[in-house]
This record gives C-alpha cells, structure tokens and sequence, in this order.
C-alpha cells in the first residue's frame, strides 16, 4: 500500500512537473501544496488538464485531493461566431460547466489563448448576458470574454483589458425584403427593429427617425426568430454576427451602411474587451498576453469562426 501511494505521488508531483515546465513562467504556472493532503498544480492545454483529471480518483483513494488552477470564462455561448455552443470538441470546442454541451467561437479561442498564457485550465460557464457582470463581480468568474463593449458605464462597475476585438454596426434583414437594399439610416423609416437588451445595439436605434423600436430581446437567436416570422423588419448587430446569421440562414441579408450613413457610434461601442472585477491582479498579465496577439492572427481566427460556426441558427 505504501509503495503504491508513493507512486501515485510521484505520478502526480510529475505531473505537476510537466505541466509547470509546459506553462508560461514560473510565477504563473507553479505547484503550490498547501497541505499535505491537498496538492494544486496549474494545468494550460489540453492533455496536461486532462491527465491530470484522470489522476485525480487515483488520489482520492489514497486521500489525496488534486486542484487543478481553472480560468473561468464567462459567456453566453449564443452570440455566433464570437461564442456557440456545439455538441462535441471540434474546432477547439471546450466543454461547458454543468452540462454536456460544448462552446466554440472566436472568443472561446481567445479565451484559451489566455488560458494558456496564465497556465491554467480553461473552464467555460454559460451565462446569461446580464447576468455576467454580476457573475465576475461576485468572483463566480473570473472574467467575462463573451463580445463585450467596455463602455464608460459598464467601467463603473468593472475593469476591461485592451481591446481584443474592434468591429462595425450592421442591420440583418430578410433577404429580398423591402430594406435589403438600404444603404443609410433613413431607409429603415417606418420599419420595426430592435436590439440586444442592455446594449448599445439597442439604444442607437434611436438614430434613425420614424423608426418603430421594438422590444429589445435577450439574445441573438430570439431575433433571429423574431425575424424569420416578421415580427421584426431587422436588427442592429456587429458585422461579425451579421456574416454569421447570413451563412447560417439564407433567408436574411446583412446591410453595410455607406460612409457616414451609418450609426454614430464611439471607438469604446464598438470595441470588445475582456471583463474583469475591480483591481484583478489578472488585468496586467492579460494585457500581456493579448499584446502577443497579431492583428493578423485575429482576423485570422475571426475568419475561421465564421467558417466553423453551427449551420444551425438556434446556438
């Protein structure tokens, strides 16, 4: 019995090991026991978590607990193809807490670039869009990676990184509808649009006079619904979001507004941060590893989500 124990522990200090030696530095990627019961070890990639989740009963038998260093990330996992939720690990899905689901998407791979960068595992927790600030305020996160804006009112509350991600405002309509073919703001008179609830998406439908602004609504894939049966003439989205609802249904069309026919909007609207409680110690390293981050490698990896996002429209 001792002999077997003693190997387990040698598995798993070995594991830290490898693990360490495969992390980002020594500050971030470190063992730490703190007590001879309890051993924690910082885990970046995959096989180095999963390895050491397969260690884990093992040590539990002999009494020993494993903690393995989690970033967790919140999302709402329906915003397309910022962040999905897809049935396996394909195009580096990652399993979502709590249930059988997995999230893809362009966030999802900025996420684990960070992951990486800290030396942890990635942990996805599917959240509800207003429910992700308070979810970091209260430290059930870590961070919130989910296409956010770092507006002067959500800064009242959190902290954001640099931005990771700057787009442009579209409106996603039926396809040989009548405002296919707008191509500024006074086209869309008369016509009913909304919004994402508590979002600027929502507020700058004011802009366009004689609108009728409709209810704004949870998510993405409720208007798109919303659109597909006429309840609504469009929607106010990202162009990222507007190519994503385009591919996945042939039925709507995505309007680009000619220069300075568009939405007014501030560089802080449409740029997306990482979210962050009050005075993180993670803001610093983040930076950092966002900072390693070509401009080039993210439209590349923005390019490939709209390749790989769900034909489905309902993620």
């Amino acid at each position: 019995m001792k002999k077997r124990m003693s190997l387990l522990l040698v598995i798993a200090m070995s594991l830290a090991m490898l693990v360490t030696g495969c992390g980002s530095s020594k500050s971030e990627s470190s063992e730490k026991k703190t007590d001879d019961k309890k051993i924690t070890v910082a885990a970046s990639a995959t096989p180095h978590a999963e390895i050491l989740e397969e260690a884990k009963p093992l040590l539990e038998k002999e009494g020993y607990t494993l903690k393995i260093d989690e970033f967790r990330v919140g999302m709402e996992c329906g915003y397309a193809p910022f962040n999905w939720t897809q049935s396996d690990d394909s195009n580096g899905g990652v399993k979502v807490e709590g249930n059988d689901e997995y999230a893809g998407g362009y966030d999802v791979q900025i996420a684990q670039k960070i992951a990486d960068g800290l030396g942890k595992k990635l942990v996805i927790v599917k959240t509800e869009w207003d429910g992700l600030v308070p979810a970091v305020q209260s430290g059930k996160i870590d961070a919130i990676i989910a296409g956010m804006s770092p507006t002067a009112e959500r800064k009242e509350s959190i902290d954001f990184t640099d931005v990771y991600y700057t787009s442009d405002l579209v409106m996603v309509v039926k396809k040989g509808g009548k405002y296919e073919n707008a191509t500024k703001l006074s086209d869309f008179k008369g016509a009913t649009i909304t919004g994402q609830l508590n979002t600027f998406h929502y507020t700058v439908i004011d802009q366009i006079d004689g609108v009728k602004k409709d209810t704004a609504m949870d998510n993405f894939p409720a208007m798109r619904v919303a659109l597909e049966s006429g309840k609504i003439d469009g929607y106010v989205s990202e162009r990222p979001e507007g190519v994503s609802a385009t591919s996945a249904n042939k039925n709507f069309a995505m309007v680009e507004f000619a220069d300075g026919q568009g939405f007014k909007t501030s560089d802080e609207d449409t740029a997306i941060a990482v979210g962050l409680k009050k005075d993180s110690d993670l803001k610093d390293k983040i930076n950092k590893i966002l900072a390693g981050i070509s401009e080039d490698e993210r439209k590349d990896l923005m390019d490939q989500a709209i390749k790989d996002q769900p034909a489905s429209e309902d993620n």
